[in-house]
């Protein structure tokens, strides 16, 4: 009996030791969280606050330059990335606009890393990933920190797109870089409409995967997470893109799927090999694919469609949406986003326009369950919505958080001004969620105790 419970003990130590970390809901360690779910549950979350009456707000850090990227966090640590612009003052644009223009902002630039306590905000440290004037330019309402970095909780790799590829340990020390080229994603149809880069790197199992659609030698590479070497490239015949690439773990295999314009599909986590592919839709894909059961959800919006795609996680070979592939559950042809990655939560998925316009429709058939607006429809919307707690989280760029309690019927449950510009997608955690303005950072939530 001694040592059938001493055995029993080890095995449980031993699983414990090899866990991650904190539990699930803890760690939000990339772009919308595990898998890009965009969802964290288990603790209650807010309907509203305020920022200037202090009122839910746990804390509020300044931050240094412009960054668009998303916080992530791991255990008691929040990570951020950041470009320091030579002005005082980078130009920043937001709102319903359809210029293609290049901000023009030839000073050197810091291309910053930092880690945040995630109890008092306070920055831990901050290291510079590069220095110097950026390769290439970027749009008006972008920033030249665009791609949330990942971590697995051992690693933190931060993506700068033509300033390079970055892996730091926890603690802020360079494991490796990587100099991918110079990764021009500006607009096709205008080739010196420069407007820099966004899609963030995605960590699985050892691996970084990185999505490269730019103006020439587009690619889909796998790189070693220990050393930075690549394990496999595939070349993708591809115009520049803005999505960040989702990984799904199956039961007959594994895949690495891509938004896209000439070319959505998914390729073999292992080989970088080709196993579905789906041509067209909008031709400036922002918008990263979600899983949620047997399907992936995929959508984007510009030129003369906007789709949405409901696509079954076996599909092989090439998916046409002519109603004759079997792969192609259900399609809605001018119901997509441009900007905001879906949300799958319960049995709908939630996407939501870049005027505010949301949609609800039922995951299983792609019915519509209702369309409502989200603010005055002069507002833009660039964040992708998270959720948790039965309720729903959409960013407007002014910084006005509407918060939707899940399910078939509309509901707006509140709405909170953030006080600054919001470009970033939130993070959730523990009951808390991570606001990015252009400001700083804000915690949100409860207030914790020890």
């Amino acid at each position: 009996m001694v040592r059938s419970a001493l055995l029993f003990f080890l095995i449980l130590l031993s699983i414990a030791l090899l866990a991650p970390p904190g539990g699930a809901d803890e760690n939000w360690p990339s772009f919308r969280g595990p898998n890009a779910s965009g969802i964290a549950e288990g603790h209650p979350l807010p309907s509203s606050w305020s920022v200037e009456s202090g009122e839910g707000i746990l804390w509020s850090t300044p931050l240094p330059g412009l960054g668009h990227s998303s916080p992530v966090v791991w255990g008691n640590r929040i990570f951020l990335t950041t470009a320091i612009s030579g002005k005082a003052d980078p130009e920043l644009r937001v709102g319903l606009y359809g210029n293609i223009a290049s901000v023009e902002d030839d000073t050197e630039h810091r291309f910053v890393v930092m880690a945040l306590d995630r109890k008092t905000g306070k920055i831990v440290w901050e290291t510079t990933a590069h220095q110097g004037v950026p390769a290439v330019k970027r749009h008006t309402k972008a920033s030249h920190a665009n791609c949330t970095p990942a971590t697995d909780g051992q690693h933190l790799v931060s993506f700068f797109g033509s300033e390079g590829l970055y892996c730091h340990d926890l603690e802020g020390k360079l494991l490796w870089k990587k100099d991918l080229g110079v990764l021009d994603a500006g607009f096709y149809m205008v080739k010196d409409a420069q407007w820099g880069f966004s899609s963030s790197p995605v960590l699985h199992d050892g691996l970084v995967i990185v999505q490269c659609d730019v103006q020439e030698s587009s690619f889909l590479a796998a790189l070693s997470l220990e050393d930075g070497s690549e394990v496999w490239r595939t070349r993708r015949d591809e115009i520049p893109t803005f999505s960040t690439p989702t990984v799904h773990v199956g039961e007959k295999r594994s895949q690495v799927i891509v938004n896209g314009y000439k070319h959505i599909g998914g390729y073999d986590l292992a080989t970088g090999k080709e196993l579905w592919k789906l041509v067209g839709g909008g031709d400036i894909p922002v918008p990263t694919p979600v899983v949620s059961g047997d399907h992936v959800f995929i959508t984007n919006a510009h030129g003369r469609m906007a789709p949405v795609y409901a696509i079954r996680l076996d599909a092989t070979g090439t998916v046409t949406d002519d109603g004759e592939s079997k792969a192609l559950s259900w399609v809605n042809t001018r119901g997509g986003a441009y900007m905001q990655t879906p949300l799958a939560y319960g049995n709908d998925l939630y996407s939501s326009t870049d005027n505010g316009v949301l949609t609800c429709y039922v995951k299983a058939t792609g019915d519509r369950a209702y369309r409502e607006r989200l603010g005055s429809g002069r507002t833009g919307f660039t964040a992708s919505p998270v959720a948790g707690d039965g309720k729903i989280y959409f960013t407007s760029e002014e910084g006005t958080i509407f918060v939707v309690r899940a399910g078939e019927e509309f509901e707006l449950l509140g709405t909170s001004d953030m006080g600054g510009i919001c470009m970033a997608t939130p993070a959730i955690s523990e009951g808390v969620l991570f606001i990015r303005t252009t400001k700083g950072l804000v915690a949100v939530g409860a207030v914790e105790k020890g």
